[in-house]
């Protein structure tokens, strides 16, 4: 069984060992227009994002683990050390308000107060006390000394964010909740300010739960993730493990796999993908009973010449696939190759060059190792 399966795709726990940390329990349910949302995570180490389609119930979490949002059923507490707070208890008829909760939300627009300066900003959390000295020592790590009279329409995206921070952790919250934070920005904004907070996040003590639908973005801040979708937990586990073994059809579209299709078992560990015109391969792992699809990531080939794979074609596991009647198509910085039986193969390029000729090899290869075994959800 996969380590992404091991929780039945109910409870996440993440765990540290060298301190008494804060941990975040919630189990809620909710009943929306589309859907039931139904989630159940517990998380106490690093960044947790929850990464998935608009819609899919990922901002409804976040709102009610935030006291936005009042779930139907449920509980949410938060511990920290050895003092655990109920936030949230249907059965016990508690639901703390917001303001008391202590619980830090950055809004996608940043929520700043636009007739309050960087200043005044960073101190309403404080009681508006700006002699306050944690006041200035925001202002500091977060790079916002000079700024300190600006108002919010004065600032740019970046010091925006910034200041929203500051002010959220001034107070000290138990658990910072980050909801779509690089949804409005452009996409060189957006890098600078990940790199920014990938270095806030990795000072900040308390609990942190970033809701996305960026894989991105996903990969590079979060250390554990949830794959949601209408409302439910599809996968979850450690970022680059979920990203490596998604484990059914549905969490590898969400982590951004090109190439899926259902199989026709015809070994232990050889497969007829029928969606590739009845391509055999042969896959790493014994393909189970409850495999019913694989994938392959659109830039895990590897490219021969016809010579190259006469050397291949002597051995079991050679996955050689010849490349017939291609669609070449330019992107910036790839090429997207698209062949006969329906495969996308993705190559590198720089923006200088964009002479396709001889770009193309007579075989593509595919290791056993890179072939992802899938359930489908039914």
């Amino acid at each position: 069984m996969r380590e992404t399966d091991s929780y039945k795709l109910e409870k996440i726990v993440y765990r540290k060992e060298q301190r008494l940390q804060t941990r975040l329990d919630v189990e809620i349910q909710k009943q929306l227009k589309r859907f039931r949302l139904d989630v159940k995570l517990q998380a106490d180490d690093g960044c947790l994002g929850i990464l998935g389609p608009s819609g899919c119930g990922k901002s409804m979490t976040l709102k009610s683990i935030a006291g936005i949002v009042t779930p139907d059923e449920g509980l949410i507490s938060i511990q920290n050390g050895t003092e655990q707070r109920i936030l949230f208890d249907k059965s016990q008829k508690v639901n703390i308000k917001p303001q008391k909760r202590r619980i830090g939300y950055l809004f996608q627009n940043y929520a700043l107060f636009p007739n309050m300066t960087v200043q005044e900003n960073i101190a309403a959390g404080l009681a508006g006390d700006v002699k306050n000295p944690k006041v200035g020592e925001m202002i500091g790590r977060f790079g916002l000394s000079g700024l300190e009279k600006q108002y919010p329409g004065q600032l740019s995206g970046g010091q925006q964010q910034r200041t929203a921070l500051a002010r959220i952790l001034a107070y000290e919250p138990d658990a910072l909740l980050l909801d779509e934070p690089f949804s409005a920005m452009d996409a060189y904004l957006r890098e600078r300010l990940r790199l920014e907070l990938k270095k806030t996040l990795s000072e900040y003590e308390g609990v942190s739960v970033m809701v996305t639908h960026d894989r991105d973005e996903a990969f590079q801040l979060c250390d554990h993730l949830l794959l949601m979708e209408q409302g439910r937990v599809i996968a979850a586990g450690e970022t680059k493990a979920v990203f490596a073994d998604p484990g059914t059809w549905q969490a590898a579209r969400l982590t951004g796999c090109k190439n899926l299709s259902r199989i026709e078992k015809i070994g232990s560990r050889k497969i007829r993908a029928l969606d590739w015109d009845g391509l055999e391969l042969v896959t790493a792992q014994e393909v189970g009973v409850e495999i019913e699809a694989v994938g392959i990531r659109a830039h895990d080939f590897e490219p021969l010449s016809s010579g190259e794979a006469l050397e291949w074609e002597k051995r079991e596991d050679a996955n050689l696939i010849p490349v017939e009647d291609a669609e070449i198509s330019e992107m910036p910085f790839e090429w997207y190759v698209t062949m006969k039986n329906h495969l996308w193969w993705k190559i590198e390029k720089t923006i200088h060059v964009h002479e396709s000729a001889g770009l193309v090899p007579e075989y593509l290869r595919i290791s056993p190792e890179a072939i992802v075994l899938l359930r489908t959800d039914h």
